[in-house]
């Protein structure tokens, strides 16, 4: 299944374990799964779909009218990240990233929702022709939650 969000969730910035909506801070970080999602979650929160939707590989990005359209009704969001699993294959680093998000809406409703990306990294040594292609968000799903926040978090399964 491709990434899908539901409707009226936005994403906010996010640091490496918990982070509220700081939208004023700029963050483009390549340097690890982690801060991808985080930057992800960063662009959404500032209203830059293009950026956010830029994480995603080209041919498993969501379009990006519906991506962009599925934040209309969401002010916020907070960001918990779980332990990350790593495996490299052929010259790649695939990793499942455990979040948990809280959701407010314009109205005041709050949602939970939990799941998982996975990303890949081709290795940065055995990239030698333009352009050089850092880790992207291959596949992602998120789930409603009844759990509270502080207590939800996604399950990844082995890539």
């Amino acid at each position: 299944m491709r990434f899908v969000l539901p409707l009226g969730l936005a994403f906010a910035l996010a640091a490496p374990a918990v982070a509220g909506p700081q939208a004023e801070r700029y963050i483009d970080d390549h340097s690890s799964p982690e801060r991808v999602v985080v930057s992800l979650y960063n662009a959404i929160n500032r209203g830059e779909y293009l950026r956010a939707w830029s994480y995603f590989k080209a041919d498993t990005a969501p379009p990006l009218g519906d991506f962009s359209a599925g934040y209309a009704d969401t002010t916020q969001v907070e960001l918990r990240l779980g332990e990350v699993q790593t495996e490299g294959a052929a010259g790649s680093i695939h990793s499942l990233v455990p979040i948990a998000l809280q959701a407010t809406g314009k109205d005041g409703t709050v949602t939970v929702f939990t799941g998982c990306y996975r990303l890949t990294q081709v290795q940065p040594g055995a990239q030698a022709e333009p352009p050089f292609r850092p880790i992207q968000i291959d596949d992602g799903r998120l789930e409603k939650s009844d759990a509270p926040f502080d207590e939800a978090m996604g399950r990844c399964e082995a890539p």
